[in-house]
């Protein structure tokens, strides 16, 4: 009998860190079924038939936006996932993209199980050209159901001699060549009112590499712009400063959330893999960061950014622990090697490791009481959310109460976001 590393076709030297997984005997639920998609990938019987129906595959930033976007239907929520299907693990994987007259579905081949998916169809705007005439796809990019723009040049990482880039990243590489180097405002502020109005973005996501620590005031005139004209939840992931003064400033200019990608919790692993930004800002600069604004803005605005399948499994689950522990949720990404990183022939990460993972990022929101999902619309295709975790909480009352919680917060919240998403600059200080 075959081993489960020689069903998915997965060469000697990766067998023994696989074959350990076993094989599931009764059908995923849809988060299980995205994080095995994330570890496993997916082959694609026809992409150029996806490039024409769906969205385009496209290799932008970090790399990460290079897979496939799919929707998996579910009864708590429907989820969103970005699906590696250039990478090499990918194309060995045990699932398969079919489509007949029923519709689409992913295909486990291992037992046969097969999974209805829906491919959601570019955005007619993503082809018109701004004002300036730049094409609109190459501003920002819908990344399941929130629009992420890339402020400014690449990482400055990249360009430091040494070159000092983080190592699962291509940012260096994609940046001024699948996008636009330089955003200006207008074509951001064009942008951002075609994906609310046309695709129905309710959150804007600004990130951008290292820029010599002049990242904050960077983003500052794209915040105020889009707050002022357009209207929508705007979130800022940037290197952090110590210059904490400068994320009052932001919060006055109406930024509703804040991110950091320190990556690793492991300070070895962060210097080894990060080591522009052990070198230059510091681990301790995004701890600092992290506590700062999440005190700033309330429990559950802020994230703190990791990969999950590099470091030892207990280090992601202290991180876990640590982000939900000072009010902020986990963004957790597992861990894709993508092509052109110095990490592309690292293997990705076992699955039951990762149902590890998110399990215990279930159990550390309800235990923190840390409010997820609340907002509206948005469904981010790069991870797994915590908000996709409710599918990995165990049938008992403390799960319970807590879905019950979450339910009656969304629901009081509607009010907020609404007036929120107004066009016009809000206060911390403002009332709701």
């Amino acid at each position: 009998m075959l081993s489960r590393s020689q069903e998915c076709g997965v060469p000697s030297a990766l067998a023994e860190s696989l074959n350990e997984e076993l094989v599931p005997r009764v059908p995923l639920n849809p988060c299980e079924l995205e994080i095995d998609l994330l570890c496993k990938g997916l082959r694609v019987t026809s992409p150029a038939q996806l490039e024409k129906d769906g969205r385009p595959v496209s290799r932008k930033r970090a790399g990460l936006g290079s897979g496939l976007e799919l929707i998996i239907p579910g009864e708590l929520k429907n989820i969103w996932v970005n699906v590696p299907i250039v990478e090499s693990f990918a194309l060995r994987s045990c699932y398969r993209l079919l489509g007949d007259w029923q519709g689409t579905f992913i295909v486990d081949q291992r037992q046969g199980f097969r999974y209805p998916v829906r491919v959601p169809p570019e955005p007619v705007w993503y082809r018109r050209l701004t004002s300036r005439g730049t094409r609109m796809d190459q501003v920002g990019a819908l990344q399941g159901t929130y629009l992420g723009i890339y402020l400014s040049n690449a990482c400055g990482l990249w360009h430091h001699v040494p070159r000092m880039n983080c190592k699962f990243c291509t940012t260096g590489l994609n940046v001024g060549v699948n996008e636009a180097a330089q955003k200006s405002i207008e074509d951001v502020v064009e942008v951002v009112r075609a994906a609310k109005k046309e695709s129905g973005a309710t959150f804007i996501h600004f990130n951008s590499g290292y820029q010599t620590h002049r990242d904050l005031d960077i983003a500052a005139p794209y915040v105020e712009a889009v707050k002022s004209r357009v209207g929508c939840l705007v979130g800022v992931q940037l290197m952090p400063t110590r210059d904490l003064w400068k994320y009052d400033r932001l919060i006055d200019l109406g930024v509703d959330h804040f991110s950091f990608c320190y990556e690793f919790q492991n300070p070895d692993y962060f210097a080894k893999f990060c080591p522009g930004k052990a070198r230059l800002v510091g681990q301790e600069a995004f701890f600092r960061a992290l506590e700062y604004t999440t005190d700033k803005l309330g429990k559950g605005t802020c994230s703190g950014e990791i990969i999950a399948g590099v470091e030892p499994l207990h280090d992601t689950l202290k991180a876990i622990d640590y982000i939900t522990g000072v009010g902020a949720f986990p963004t957790v990404c597992v861990f894709r090697p993508t092509v052109g990183s110095d990490m592309e022939r690292w293997p990705p990460p076992r699955y039951e490791d990762m149902v590890t993972v998110f399990r215990h990022v279930y159990e550390a929101c309800r235990r923190n009481k840390i409010p997820i999902d609340l907002a509206p619309n948005i469904e981010v295709s790069l991870v797994v959310q915590p908000g996709d975790t409710l599918y990995l909480a165990p049938q008992d009352w403390s799960s319970y109460w807590y879905k019950h919680r979450l339910r009656m917060l969304k629901w009081m919240a509607r009010p907020y976001f609404w007036w929120k998403r107004r066009p016009g600059k809000m206060r911390a200080s403002d009332p709701l």
